[in-house]
């Protein structure tokens, strides 16, 4: 099933407008919805999710009309926002079931059976009887992902999972969310490009509550094959070189000097050398061709 997303729009009260006539394809596997924070994800997220109505436009999942039918919509979807709470004194097993039963399966031999198989899915049975209170923050996000799998969900939409997660948990968290993700539609928002470089076959960035580019992982750094350079500069040197050279980014060398990397057709002068594209560098250069013209 493909949702597909048109002329889009949301203002708040307040005069932001965090969805700004956005219109966006997405097909079954991962999708990667990648900006910095402020870009509009969550606004976005929480729309399709039918938590806030827009102003303007139309969502479709198949031949659902999510605006119209909210509810044809909630029955397939599957869920993970930014922070979720949990019951105090509720063990992860008890939880589920009951979650089981708010979503309509009402035989507690089914829930059983149901909640066994999305403890297993998500590496959390041998802890099915401890308090989800009590959870790791990797533990809590895969245990969002046991809740959002009890409804079967042909649509998964996952807010900025692994944000605060240390290196494990999230490799835990990412190889989970793989393994759901292959048969449906999953949109998976973040900032972190390491998080879609490693799980998204297809990806779009957004900013301003708009897309400034959809493509895949792989074709976008194709794209740049021949356009990165790189060159090391004293660190006393990085804002003349930024005013000279499209500078994407600087990192730092055990001999504090820095490592540029540059954006330009051509060869910038005889310093440099030629780069492996990164998804990184496809990112920040939708990000500074996004920049407003200073007059």
């Amino acid at each position: 099933m493909k949702l597909v997303i048109t002329n889009l729009t949301k203002t708040y009260k307040n005069g932001v407008k965090a969805i700004d006539n956005l219109n966006l394809e997405i097909g079954t596997g991962m999708f990667g919805l990648l900006g910095p924070n402020g870009a509009g994800k969550s606004s976005l997220m929480r729309t399709i999710a039918t938590l806030q109505s827009p102003d303007s436009g139309s969502i479709m999942f198949g031949d659902i009309d999510v605006l119209e039918d909210k509810m044809a919509l909630r029955k397939i979807l599957g869920y993970l926002p930014q922070s979720f709470g949990v019951y105090p004194k509720m063990s992860a097993e008890d939880l589920l079931d009951y979650f089981a039963a708010l979503k309509g399966v009402s035989s507690k031999a089914d829930r059983q059976v149901l909640v066994k198989e999305v403890l297993e899915i998500t590496n959390l049975y041998d802890v099915r009887k401890k308090h989800v209170a009590g959870y790791s923050g990797g533990m809590k996000q895969r245990f969002g992902i046991a809740q959002l799998l009890l409804n079967n969900p042909k649509l998964i939409i996952v807010d900025e999972p692994t944000a605060g997660l240390d290196p494990a948990e999230r490799h835990r968290f990412l190889n989970v969310l793989r393994e759901v993700g292959t048969n449906c539609t999953v949109i998976f928002s973040t900032h972190i490009v390491e998080d879609v470089k490693e799980l998204c076959n297809d990806m779009a960035i957004l900013n301003g509550g708009r897309i400034l580019k959809q493509t895949t992982p792989s074709h976008a750094r194709k794209e740049l094959i021949g356009k990165i350079w790189t060159k090391i500069v004293e660190r006393d040197d990085l804002e003349q070189n930024e005013t000279v050279y499209n500078v994407l980014s600087s990192n730092y060398n055990e001999d504090n000097t820095l490592n540029i990397r540059v954006f330009a057709d051509e060869q910038p002068d005889a310093d440099f050398i030629t780069s492996e594209p990164q998804l990184d560098d496809v990112y920040f250069i939708a990000l500074k061709q996004d920049e407003p013209v200073l007059s």
